[in-house]
């Protein structure tokens, strides 16, 4: 089954465990909220609202309330250096659909629970796990260097290296 919702002035697709962002609405964070402007329920036999669906709405889960990206608009004109900017940033709600009803019903999934963190039992009973001792840097003692190479001779057979030549220039003189 699926929903066409409208809030802030846009309209939405949804099924059951979407994610969506939309435009800020009142509600904390972890709690059910319902949606009421429901353009279409589908399934099995759709139905369609003029304009909106009576009886039906649509439950979310508030997840985090967030400020959108910065929107800029530049103006330009034609003298020099002068510009000038501005940026907004949209207030944003995610929402995570629960479920879709209809007939006047009421939301009957509540939010889903936090995951908490998983927490080792302490071996000797304590209530909080001891944290490991640091381990001390050990000093470092300078290592005795290796009998050091003679250095090459300059008269060494080694060839000289060779100078590239300059591209496109002649050696006339």
């Amino acid at each position: 089954m699926f929903a066409v919702i409208k809030t802030g002035g846009r309209q939405y697709r949804v099924v059951p465990d979407d994610v969506l962002e939309i435009g800020k609405i009142a509600g904390d964070v972890g709690t059910i909220v319902q949606l009421g402007e429901v353009l279409v329920l589908g399934g099995d036999t759709p139905t369609l609202g003029m304009p909106t669906v009576a009886g039906a709405s649509v439950a979310a889960e508030v997840l985090q309330h967030k400020r959108g990206p910065k929107v800029i608009a530049f103006k330009k004109r034609r003298r020099k250096n002068s510009r000038r900017k501005r940026g907004y940033r949209d207030e944003i709600t995610v929402l995570r659909i629960t479920e879709i009803l209809a007939d006047n019903a009421k939301p009957s999934i509540g939010p889903r629970p936090k995951r908490e963190k998983v927490a080792t039992p302490a071996e000797d009973g304590d209530e909080a796990p001891k944290k490991a001792p640091a381990k001390k840097a050990a000093a470092k003692k300078p290592a005795a260097k290796a009998a050091a190479k003679p250095r090459a001779k300059p008269d060494s057979k080694k060839p000289a290296a060779k100078k590239a030549a300059a591209k496109g220039k002649s050696d006339k003189k």
